[in-house]
């Protein structure tokens, strides 16, 4: 008798080990027929998401440039972060969806063109099959957007162009978008591989994809029903676009998060600025 309490100790000690660890999957797809093309992605299940009924607040995580949607699985450690944030109470049980904008053609927007869609995909196809394939919560105050680099650029334009979707955006060390027509010309074409540009928008899409532009033409009230975390490196080449933002925002009397930390452009910074992330867009999912 005494030996099997000692085996159902260990054994319930083991399953409760398993039980505290999500899941990810790095290899799912989606059909999209506004992209013409089967679109990649990857997800985080929390660790009760099997075993559980219960719906899920979610958080889109998007990737920089010359990464996809494993990078952060592979580089940024989500998975392991994620678990220990979730087991020590600081974040709550979320599930993780990282899209994959580096196929093909690069970047989280529509093209100037009008031939490459990608902001309508992950609005109009993405999201919605997300939200019927996993049990995720649909409502704004439930979903969040972050990323880094181009992907902190995505999270910023995305919930500045719909601040209605978002409860809570953390942009790290972000791209801000183009300041000028040219210096958009010279990003689209050597950074974003778009073929051809027809040079009559390129002003229009400035202004559309402009951080500093939108803040400026967006209302103090929508903006505020939006939670702002943004961090940057302060030896990041991406720093001094960063703090016009959060100056811009602070003239505007916006509320938000600004953190300037020891670190440059590199995945050890992001990988210890996830933890605080995934803190901040829980409590904005909390009821207070």
């Amino acid at each position: 008798m005494k030996y099997v309490v000692i085996f159902l100790v260990s054994f319930c000690a083991v399953f409760t080990g398993f039980s505290q660890t999500g899941k990810v999957f790095d290899n799912l797809t989606i059909k999209s027929a506004i992209l013409k093309m089967d679109r990649n992605y990857a997800v985080y299940l929390p660790p009760d998401y099997e075993t559980s009924q219960r719906e899920y607040p979610v958080l889109y995580l998007l990737h920089g440039l010359g990464d996809n949607h494993t990078g952060w699985i592979q580089f940024g450690e989500v998975q392991r972060l994620a678990d220990a944030a979730i087991k020590d109470g600081s974040a709550t049980p979320m599930v993780i969806v990282m899209p994959d904008a580096n196929t093909k053609r690069i970047g989280y927007f529509n093209a100037v063109n009008g031939d490459w869609n990608y902001e309508n995909f992950f609005f109009e196809e993405f999201i919605p099959q997300i939200e019927k394939t996993y049990r995720i919560k649909s409502e704004k105050r439930f979903r969040a957007i972050s990323g880094l680099s181009m992907g902190g650029g995505g999270s910023f334009m995305y919930a500045l162009h719909r601040p209605d979707l978002f409860s809570s955006a953390c942009p790290l060390s972000a791209y801000i978008g183009p300041s000028s027509v040219d210096e958009a010309k010279e990003s689209l074409t050597k950074l974003f591989n778009e073929p051809t540009l027809d040079e009559s928008k390129l002003q229009t899409y400035c202004e559309h994809h402009n951080v500093l532009s939108l803040i400026e033409n967006t209302s103090a009230e929508k903006l505020k029903s939006v939670k702002w975390f943004i961090d940057c490196g302060d030896d990041d080449f991406l720093y001094e676009g960063n703090s016009l933002v959060h100056i811009a925002l602070r003239k505007k009397e916006i509320p938000h998060e600004f953190r300037i930390r020891n670190g440059a452009h590199t995945w050890t910074y992001w990988r210890e600025a996830l933890p605080v992330v995934l803190e901040f867009i829980s409590n904005t999912f909390h009821q207070h």
